[in-house]
């Protein structure tokens, strides 16, 4: 299913971690590694007080950002994650992916520089407070699962989404296929496996060897795939009423929902003809 998604207009940010503004306007740009904030001290402006961590980053953008807000050698928040005892659920595994919550924190604490464990602690409490509340738990439980499956369901959802409104239909196609037992055979987790984004998934990125290749593999991923925001949880918990089992965006603003595989097969035929079109103007 090339489940595909243009990212989201508004200046906000863009979902899939493009362009990141913070604080004083200092740019961390997307889906590889943030460039270095700019430090602009000689000129008497101050350095940004905050980093804002957009919704759907995977964890190893945010340790990248965080290195970088904090002015530390890249890896640091990587290492940090041994001493931050973060209050992650058992199936978890210590894997904070998924609990890395996008919002806007501060970098400093009663005056003084944070540290990468604190402000990764700051983020999982900030997930759990989100994640453990009466709507999202019960929603959870509603829909016989728990919170880390639900936000293993939604970390999908924001990845494959085009807009809000897609998110709870998409929600619903997860769910509609897991009850069938039918494979996801969602893209974005063949993304998250080999830890790229891109619309284009081969044959042979569908046959890869990983826990992650949900078109090989039965059920949810074993972790979520990205850190997903509020919307997407609610989607996860509160899917749209649907009996689709397919979805491609077949161009931006243009995705369709079917539960008819010969439909879902002209739709992706017209999603490649599309692409090949723009791959030639380009």
């Amino acid at each position: 299913m090339h489940m595909n998604t243009p990212p989201r207009s508004t200046i906000r940010l863009t979902r899939r971690g493009r362009l990141v503004l913070i604080a004083t306007g200092a740019v961390v740009a997307g889906t590889a590694v943030a460039v270095p904030l700019l430090s602009l001290d000689s000129e008497g402006e101050k350095k940004p007080t905050t980093l804002m961590i957009p919704e759907g980053w995977r964890a190893g953008q945010i340790y990248d950002a965080v290195d970088k807000a904090l002015a530390q050698p890249p890896g640091t928040a990587r290492k940090a994650l041994g001493k931050a005892h973060l209050k992650l659920p058992n199936d978890a595994e210590g894997n904070p992916e998924g609990y890395l919550f996008p919002a806007t924190y501060p970098l400093e604490q009663n005056g003084k520089k944070t540290t990468p464990e604190a402000l990764l602690s700051f983020m999982v409490n900030t997930a759990n407070k989100k994640f453990n509340g009466a709507p999202m738990a019960a929603g959870a439980q509603r829909n016989a699962m728990n919170v880390y499956q639900a936000v293993t369901i939604a970390s999908i959802v924001q990845a494959e989404a085009a807009t809000r409104a897609d998110m709870g239909k998409v929600a619903r196609v997860i769910f509609n296929r897991l009850e069938r037992g039918m494979p996801l055979q969602m893209d974005s987790t063949i993304n998250y496996a080999l830890n790229r984004s891109t619309l284009k998934t081969t044959d042979a990125d569908t046959r890869i060897e990983s826990p992650y290749n949900s078109y090989q593999r039965m059920g949810l991923p074993p972790t979520p795939i990205d850190n997903p925001g509020e919307d997407a949880m609610r989607a996860a918990i509160t899917p749209t009423a649907g009996d689709w089992l397919y979805f491609v965006t077949v161009k931006p603003g243009d995705t369709r929902f079917t539960n008819n595989y010969e439909e879902h097969r002209r739709n992706v035929a017209e999603f490649n003809k599309n692409q090949k079109k723009k791959a030639a103007a380009s």
